[in-house]
């Protein structure tokens, strides 16, 4: 027998009274709302309102922007009381949130002008509504009660924006089985629609990313009082710039936690393993924060290795904390602000360059001298991809200068024997340095197994070129480059979905890259000589000029191997180069950009990498980048979501193969299913290695984890799918053609064709996006059906939609209904054609 919604919410809050909150059958509707808030806020601030004083504090606090509503919560307010007299008050208390009153109310019914809204379950702490929890039977996917909350408060006059519920900060939603929860927000970052936008949704874990999914498991361990009150008040993040609310996922939680009680037991150095792409600037900003507070600690220094990521990581912080870090343009500014007793100086992002200059005795402007007072004090010190910066003589310098500090490593890569390129000798023995080594523990690990899983980040696709004869250089057996350059321009389109996304090469060399960017602009206009239809790729190329002692770039080649090297030999030819290439990107873009302000030219690469969105009707397509020739910039720490497909030119292994492929699967929607990478070497081999190194501990299931199935595997899966549709069609007396959908008879039926056509599309993409389908692929793919017909049925399903949506906005059917339970996929759809 199937559960009812209605006993699943009873358990719910029978589990909550087990847990200590108190059930309040008795708030039922806004009055009784209204009067336990006041009865509470009253308590707390040890005062009496008049019945004046509490109507204007209502419509004072009242507001439908959720950001400043979720301010306010947090923050010592003030009111001026009916004689002119302030009063300072919090809505909660904000010093020891587990001192609150935790309350638990169901069936809450809001009736303002326009809206009679009813609410499954809402906690309440002090009185003011935090959480709501939408509940639904075992049937329906929770994607449908997010839909639902989405609905709500789209409505006008809703009691979002009318009542005491402008405070939500989370919504539940569950089908008993299935538990997943969001921050609430305003509009621009609170939606599922067709122009990429989309909640972040998450579901629990434990330290060991254990899902906990079961409404009743998920309870205990997220919802317990002091663990929610720390959830609100410790782990969600108000975004100041973007206006919008964060709540950090559990793995962020877990590494943040372990950092501070680390650091509260002073026990030693550690390290994070989190993925790249699994948010570890929010990781370290968090720790960083919560340190901030310790009066312990003299310092925390978030170090990162390179100046652009300098940039890019104090951008970050004050995006997340407006103001919190100041740019450290000289070493001097950072020695001044290590010296500070300022509490704004209590928390600094730097580079491990102007660190290694501060701790440098022999600098003539005596640096290390200046600090000593600080020698002996406890200071943190947290370095962002540790294993690229903390395996020289900085770090040495660092523990040697500084007794009594705390290391801290982020990695998305760790350095494991098998990887290791420093090396150490002991007893005569020579092995490789490890992040161990250095770091003394791993705290926590959340690996890209994990993340693919948990789709935080997207598997790869792994095409593997299969060079001809005429490929290849008869007299060193090597690759020709104008092979790579041809099978790139006609495999660029697919990779890229039409352009919907972009791409890197990844070149050897600085002369292979230089060489890359000639042909391609010989070969595209030879082409478009011959074929005026032809549309050439928007080309740039990025790598470092000869330093010729300009700190900035001698900073930004640190991390830079291969360029560094590179630019020792015929230096002026490399800089002559790079001028006609920034010259071409000039004409091109309509920009002024020269190799004398290098960093003003890589900065607007990288801008135009990120503003790829589609579609963006602000920024054409002549004026975004399609392909972007490195060597070894942009294919560590840099992100795009627009950005799928790398081609690679270059031998790759290891971290550094994982760094790279790894720019390309950053999640944005089902229109980018996987990240592509077209590897042009050979390199399986060095492929599998790395998987098998970074996969934790589930070594054994990594492969079909981290790849997307064979071409021939998600074909026989479409296949299926049409098979189905087929079926359906059958059953409904009607043929398997896109004439027929208008057919169907009901709205049950309607709903039942949605469903299934879904599959059909997210597999078509899927296929759409493969760099190696051979021909007999494509033409098992037409047989399934064709291109034509599945255009037809995309013109149906999208009809058929919106139909259906508007049904299921007005709401005149039972939440049980077909119709009602439906979720929507337009984004697979509104950029295809038609």
């Amino acid at each position: 027998m199937t559960t009812t919604e209605s006993q699943i919410e009873q358990d719910l809050i029978a589990k909550l009274e087990a847990l200590k909150y108190a059930y309040r059958p008795e708030i039922c509707d806004r009055a009784s709302l209204e009067a336990n808030f006041r009865e509470k806020f009253q308590a707390l601030n040890r005062v009496s309102l008049s019945d004046s004083e509490f109507e204007r504090l209502k419509d004072d606090l009242v507001t439908a922007d959720v950001f400043a509503a979720s301010r306010r919560l947090r923050e010592i307010n003030s009111f001026e009381r009916d004689d002119g007299t302030p009063l300072f008050y919090t809505l909660v208390n904000i010093k020891d949130w587990c001192k609150n009153t935790y309350e638990v109310v169901n069936q809450l019914r809001i009736n303002t002008d326009n809206s009679h809204h009813r609410y499954d379950v809402v906690l309440l702490i002090n009185g003011v509504p935090v959480v709501q929890i939408e509940l639904k039977t075992l049937g329906i996917n929770p994607r449908r009660a997010m839909q639902q909350v989405v609905e709500y408060k789209n409505d006008p006059g809703n009691g979002y924006t009318r009542t005491l519920m402008c405070f939500m900060q989370l919504f539940i939603v569950s089908n008993q089985s299935d538990t997943w929860y969001f921050a609430n927000n305003n509009a621009r970052h609170f939606s599922f629609d067709a122009d990429e936008r989309f909640l972040p949704l998450y579901q629990f874990a434990d330290e060991n990313n254990q899902k906990i999914t079961h409404i009743s498991p998920f309870a205990e361990k997220f919802l317990a009082k002091c663990t929610l009150g720390q959830m609100i008040s410790r782990y969600m993040v108000l975004v100041a710039s973007e206006q919008k609310l964060m709540i950090m996922r559990p793995y962020q939680i877990y590494a943040v936690r372990a950092i501070v009680d680390c650091i509260h037991q002073n026990r030693g150095n550690g390290y994070v393993w989190h993925t790249t792409g699994s948010g570890k600037t929010l990781t370290s900003f968090k720790a960083s924060t919560l340190l901030k507070d310790n009066p312990d600690l003299e310092k925390c220094l978030f170090v990162v290795d390179r100046k652009d990521l300098d940039r890019q990581t104090r951008e970050e912080f004050n995006k997340f904390q407006a103001g919190c870090v100041e740019e450290n343009t000289y070493t001097e500014t950072l020695v001044r602000r290590l010296l500070s007793t300022d509490y704004a100086d209590k928390v600094i992002v730097t580079t491990i360059q102007k660190l290694g200059i501060a701790l440098d005795g022999t600098h003539k402007r005596k640096y290390k001298e200046r600090l000593e007072p600080l020698r002996n004090k406890r200071v943190v010190f947290i370095f962002d991809e540790c294993h690229r910066s903390q395996f020289g003589d900085n770090h040495k310098a660092i523990k040697d200068f500084f007794p009594n500090a705390q290391l801290f490593g982020f990695t998305g890569t760790p350095i494991f024997g098998d990887n290791a390129s420093k090396v150490k000798v002991q007893d005569q023995q020579a092995t490789g340095i490890t992040t161990e080594d250095v770091f003394q523990k791993q705290l926590h690990a959340y690996t890209i197994t994990h993340a693919i899983e948990d789709r935080n980040v997207l598997q790869f696709h792994v095409d593997y070129f299969k060079a001809d004869g005429k490929d290849k250089d008869k007299a060193t057996g090597e690759l020709k480059q104008q092979a790579v350059v041809d099978t790139i321009l006609a495999k660029h389109d697919t990779a890229t979905a039409g352009r919907k996304f972009n791409a890197l090469l990844a070149c050897a060399s600085i002369n292979h890259a230089i060489a890359y960017h000639e042909l391609f602009k010989e070969t595209q206009a030879r082409r478009l000589a011959a074929n005026p239809s032809f549309r050439p790729l928007n080309i740039a190329c990025v790598f470092s000029p000869p330093a010729e002692g300009d700190k900035d770039v001698q900073q930004i080649q640190e991390d830079l191997p291969q360029e560094q090297e590179d630019n020792k030999v015929e230096p002026d030819k490399k800089k002559a180069a790079l001028k006609a290439i920034i010259a071409d990107y000039n004409a091109r873009y309509g920009t002024n950009h020269n190799v004398g302000e290098f960093d003003r030219y890589y900065q607007d690469v990288q801008k135009r990498i990120k503003d790829q969105q589609f579609p963006n009707q602000d920024l054409p397509h002549a004026q975004k980048v399609d392909l972007v020739i490195v060597v070894d910039m942009l294919l560590t720490g840099f992100d795009s979501k627009y950005l799928n497909t790398l081609y690679v030119d270059k031998n790759l292994k290891y971290h550094g193969l994982i760094q790279a492929f790894s720019r390309t699967n950053r999640v944005l929607n089902d229109s980018k299913p996987y990240g592509n990478v077209l590897d042009f070497r050979s390199q399986q081999d060095a492929v599998d290695e790395a998987i098998a190194l970074f996969s934790g501990e589930q070594g054994e299931r990594a492969r079909e984890i981290w790849l997307v199935d064979a071409a021939p595997q998600v074909i026989a899966q479409f296949d299926e799918a049409v098979t189905r549709l087929d079926q359906f069609m059958a059953s409904q007396g009607l043929a398997n053609t896109p004439d027929q959908v208008g057919n169907l008879k009901g709205d049950e039926a309607r709903a039942g064709f949605i469903h299934l056509f879904k599959d059909v599309q997210r597999l078509k993409t899927k296929l759409d996006q493969y760099t190696d389908l051979t021909e007999a692929d494509q033409a098992n793919i037409a047989a399934v059906m064709p291109e034509d017909q599945l255009k037809a049925f995309r013109g149906a399903y999208l009809e058929t939609a919106r139909r259906l949506k508007a049904l299921q906005n007005a709401g005149q059917q039972d939440d049980s209904s077909a119709v009602q339970q439906l979720d929507f996929e337009f984004v697979l759809f509104a950029w295809l054609p038609t």
